[in-house]
């Protein structure tokens, strides 16, 4: 029998931790509630963790500075909780690899897509496909969820930026909206100010660009989006 997936809630406010630990359980997770730093680096440690749900604004030792030390330490999927209109924090996340966010008050229906969501991405579901597609030199291995750079070696990807490189792979040399990428990397609608595909693109090209400033893969189209300038293949090598 599968063991249930582990979700780790880091919020101060008790009564969240309860709420989630009720909803969730009922939900078939098993969840583990505290209320700062050193009680999450103590259940991390024991390495059976599958999910953080980080609130960034916490006592003493920030949510910032928690997730910088998840990031140096592991691939966890991490979904921050932001204060309602906090689009710094919810930029500074992103900046640091969170996987996505989510503004209080929130809904825990809303909250359970998400969480599943990430889990996809991170590979504890069904991977989209188990295609490897090459371009430009790259590999990514959509079924290993592995991306290895003309010279071999493997980068590191978070679930959303994953997620976002599939996107415009399954899009290529096609101009692609910041709301179309939203949709198809998080499956999210954008709002009418969200620049979070701003911040997952700028992540993606230090991955992959010799310039991130001067991107020769993903470029900006004026007024459009983004683009995929290379060509993409899938699974080379093999027969038609």
């Amino acid at each position: 029998m599968t063991p249930p997936i582990h979700v780790l809630v880091v919020d101060d406010d008790r009564q969240i931790g309860e709420l989630l630990g009720a909803f969730l359980g009922g939900e078939g997770f098993r969840v583990t509630a505290v209320e700062d730093g050193a009680a999450m680096r103590r259940v991390v440690a024991a390495g059976t963790v599958g999910v953080v749900i980080l609130d960034l604004m916490l006592p003493g030792e920030d949510g910032l500075s928690l997730l910088r030390h998840l990031r140096a330490t592991s691939r966890l999927p991490v979904i921050m909780l932001t204060a309602m209109g906090s689009e710094a924090d919810r930029v500074a996340g992103l900046e640091l690899g969170a996987d996505d966010y989510l503004a209080k008050p929130f809904s825990t229906r809303e909250l359970l897509a998400r969480i599943k969501a990430v889990l996809r991405r991170a590979g504890t579901g069904p991977a989209p496909s188990m295609d490897v597609l090459q371009f430009a030199g790259w590999r990514l291995d959509t079924g290993r969820r592995q991306l290895r750079a003309p010279d071999g070696v493997l980068v590191e990807l978070t679930g959303g930026e994953f997620d976002l490189l599939l996107a415009f792979l399954l899009n290529p040399q096609r101009i692609l909206t910041r709301e179309q990428l939203l949709d198809l990397a998080r499956g999210r609608v954008a709002g009418p100010f969200d620049r979070t595909i701003d911040v997952q693109v700028g992540r993606l090209r230090r991955r992959l660009e010799a310039d991130p400033k001067n991107p020769d893969l993903i470029k900006t189209v004026r007024s459009g989006g983004y683009m995929l300038a290379a060509e993409v293949v899938r699974n080379p090598g093999s027969r038609p």
